[in-house]
């Protein structure tokens, strides 16, 4: 008699089991940084040529001021070599890192150098000096270049570089505002060609207007951009001219937090941000600078440098030449995304907005200075 075999049973097959989330996270981050490492290196090799080139023309003056700073020569650089030999495809993800997440962080770590206590010291005529001269500055500045053609971003650019810093203040408004990369360059090449006559063109004032050491001091520390131009411009007329030059000047760039966390908020308030999401009202990295300029204020960092048996400034002088390296290869990468064609149709207005700025901001300041009897 034939016995049936009993049925035979499958097990169902077992859906594939998802990776662990921080492995997925991993493996993405992991492979983010491979596409991006051609990029980085571009950069970099770029921000090391800038260094360098910086430090030969030093030596090539004898000066301790260069003629142009590192920052304008890596943006040339790379405008160089986006209209000569082009951008290499797999380089594209790492420049574009470097054009804005890399530029973010640069301004974050800025704010481990300024110190508000200086505001206390600088008195209540002076404060008015320079409070009076960027809020003067960026408002004629902004006006100015729309009046003559460019558009909001760029105009604002031009207005911020002339009333603050310089090219600082332009790479720390640039990421804000979401400006793009070809006006960002534009307007640090330029704002750092101006800066040079300034240097040159600004002592010749001294016998024309009969001005006194302290005034003169203050006239370059409220309209000449880079801490190393002012010196430049100030000492060869007088120890107490380049101090009082100095000390303005570095106050001045403490004008910079409350304009980028100005621009972010109006950014926010107009919603500025892709279809479906809302800016933040502070950009992690502007909260980032506020908190270290915050902590650097209360002496935290001067407490850890103690700790470590380090001079008090030692940490945000660190942070600050971090924050210049990474500027670097940001500046490089901006370079990189400019088309020289693109640059023309602008470039003329945009140096008629950055003149006609300076040519305020001097008047501005050479007004105050006379008013408020300094």
């Amino acid at each position: 008699m034939a016995t049936t075999a009993p049925p035979v049973r499958i097990a169902p097959a077992r859906p594939a089991r998802a990776p662990f989330a921080p492995t997925r996270a991993l493996r993405a981050g992991l492979d983010a940084g491979r596409a991006a490492l051609p990029g980085l290196v571009l950069v970099a090799v770029i921000a090391l040529a800038a260094g360098a080139a910086e430090s030969v023309l030093k030596r090539a003056t004898g000066t301790s001021a260069p003629v142009v700073e590192a920052l304008v020569l890596a943006v040339l650089l790379g405008v160089v070599l986006r209209n000569t030999v082009g951008v290499p495809a797999p380089a594209a993800p790492g420049v574009a890192l470097a054009g804005k997440q890399l530029l973010e962080v640069a301004v974050l770590l800025l704010g481990a150098s300024v110190d508000v206590l200086q505001v206390l010291r600088a008195g209540p005529r002076m404060l008015l000096l320079i409070g009076s001269c960027v809020a003067l500055a960026l408002l004629a500045g902004r006006t100015l270049g729309r009046l003559v053609g460019l558009n909001p971003t760029l105009a604002l650019l031009v207005a911020v570089g002339n009333a603050i810093c310089g090219n600082s203040a332009i790479a720390a408004v640039a990421p804000v505002v979401g400006a793009d990369k070809k006006d960002v360059a534009l307007a640090v090449a330029l704002t750092a060609v101006v800066g040079v006559g300034l240097v040159l063109g600004l002592p010749a004032l001294v016998p024309l207007l009969h001005l006194t050491q302290y005034q003169y001091g203050a006239l370059v520390g409220t309209t000449v951009y880079a801490v190393p131009q002012v010196v430049a411009a100030a000492f060869p007329v007088g120890a107490e001219a380049g101090e009082v030059a100095t000390f303005v000047k570095l106050v001045r760039v403490l004008a910079l937090g409350p304009v980028v966390l100005a621009c972010s908020v109006v950014v926010a308030r107009q919603g500025a941000a892709p279809a479906g999401k809302r800016a933040p009202l502070i950009p992690p990295f502007v909260a980032g600078f506020l908190g270290l300029m915050l902590l650097n204020s209360c002496g935290a960092f001067a407490w850890l440098a103690a700790l470590a048996a380090l001079p008090p400034g030692a940490v945000g002088g660190a942070a600050k030449e971090l924050s210049r390296v990474l500027m670097l290869g940001a500046m490089g990468a901006l370079g990189l995304g400019v088309e020289i064609a693109a640059v023309r149709r602008v470039g003329p207005r945009v140096l008629g907005a950055v003149l006609g700025s300076v040519a305020i901001l001097v008047g501005i300041s050479l007004t105050l200075i006379r008013l408020l009897g300094l």
